[in-house]
């Protein structure tokens, strides 16, 4: 039995992803802190977990030992589960959080992963993390010195609070057209000094090429399978080799990094990649990646329970494009949202 917990959007895909890997006899659990019956519908069993996380990791614990659930993958609020791994442990489960021990989780902070990937001789883009104003101007000089400069929080996901720094941009823009991310400098050094709330900043210089996110299944530091995807304006590339996948996996062995991650990188102008950042958890995009050959979700779980892969074909020159769909919605029905990825061949 393997048991997939609450995690990012993309769970619903992992899950299907992992059954249709995985012999009919597993049975495969899912669970959301929220009645999302689109995602957990599509396991064997689905479950509510308690609101309350230290109540949760019991929870957890307790109905993996009463259903025989060998395997625990934590999608969000891992520093908690991975503070009570030797209880996991202790009762016979594996945990599976990203990592392998609570001090690798320091490289969530992006200024600490931009550090430790200098000092390890990683390609990363550089940046300096700012609190005040007056660091804010200081480091964005530095940085515009040779180009364009941008900036992102210290913590976040999905893009959230990334910025590129333009000064030909309408100030209003950022309000009518926040999608577009660009905004003047002045506009935005007004609004971070107008803040109340403390505000911990990393400013990078942008980098204008390729956006590559690397997809990899990992055990104890050793890469096993991976995906990357390329991404050009409306379109994702799939790639399993070259400068960009071969960064992502030199940082997750050096990292030590432990069950389903997601490595970006950012092209510079010669076409050089850079890391930008690890996220210790499965992508949104995992869900698209299954269409170049490789299942990695169904790779992960047939591991970890030591059954019989599936068959695994790479498939070249293949390129993606998500649509949106809608659908009835209704828990009789058994019909709920979903995402569908367009296979595009060139």
């Amino acid at each position: 039995m393997i048991w997939f917990l609450e995690g990012q959007s993309s769970q619903r895909e992992v899950i299907l992803a992992a059954k249709r890997a995985l012999p009919t006899t597993t049975k495969v659990y899912a669970s959301h802190s929220d009645e999302r019956n689109e995602i957990t519908s599509c396991a064997d069993v689905s479950l509510i977990e308690p609101k309350e996380i230290n109540e949760r990791i019991e929870w957890v614990i307790s109905t993996a030992l009463e259903q025989d659930i060998k395997v625990v993958l934590a999608g969000k609020n891992v520093a908690v589960y991975e503070e009570r791994r030797r209880d996991f442990e202790r009762k016979g489960i594996t945990l599976v959080t990203g990592v392998q021990s609570i001090d690798q989780l320091k490289i969530e902070s992006k200024a600490v992963f931009t550090q430790e990937c200098t000092l390890a001789g990683l390609s990363v883009v550089p940046g300096t993390a700012v609190h005040t104003a007056d660091e804010l101007i200081q480091a964005y000089h530095a940085f515009s010195e040779t180009g364009s400069v941008c900036v992102k929080p210290v913590i976040g996901i999905y893009g959230a609070g990334f910025w590129r720094f333009d000064d030909t941009a309408d100030p209003f823009s950022c309000i009518a057209y926040p999608d577009n991310r660009r905004i003047p400098f002045s506009t935005y050094l007004e609004i971070f000094r107008s803040s109340k709330k403390s505000q911990h900043i990393l400013v990078m210089p942008h980098m204008p090429g390729d956006e590559v996110s690397v997809d990899i299944v990992v055990e104890s530091g050793k890469p096993i399978a991976w995906v990357g995807r390329r991404k050009k304006g409306l379109y994702q590339y799939f790639e399993n080799r070259g400068a960009a996948v071969d960064l992502a996996l030199n940082a997750v062995i050096h990292f030590g990094l432990d069950g389903i991650v997601s490595v970006q990188t950012k092209d510079d102008a010669n076409g050089k990649p850079h890391l930008l950042e690890i996220n210790l958890r499965y992508s949104g995009g995992i869900a698209y990646t299954e269409l170049s050959g490789i299942n990695l979700p169904g790779i992960f779980s047939c591991r970890r329970l030591g059954v019989d892969l599936p068959d695994n074909f790479w498939t070249d020159n293949v390129r993606i494009k998500t649509i949106a769909t809608a659908i009835v919605s209704d828990e009789r029905s058994g019909l709920f949202g979903n995402k569908q990825t367009e296979e595009l061949r060139f």
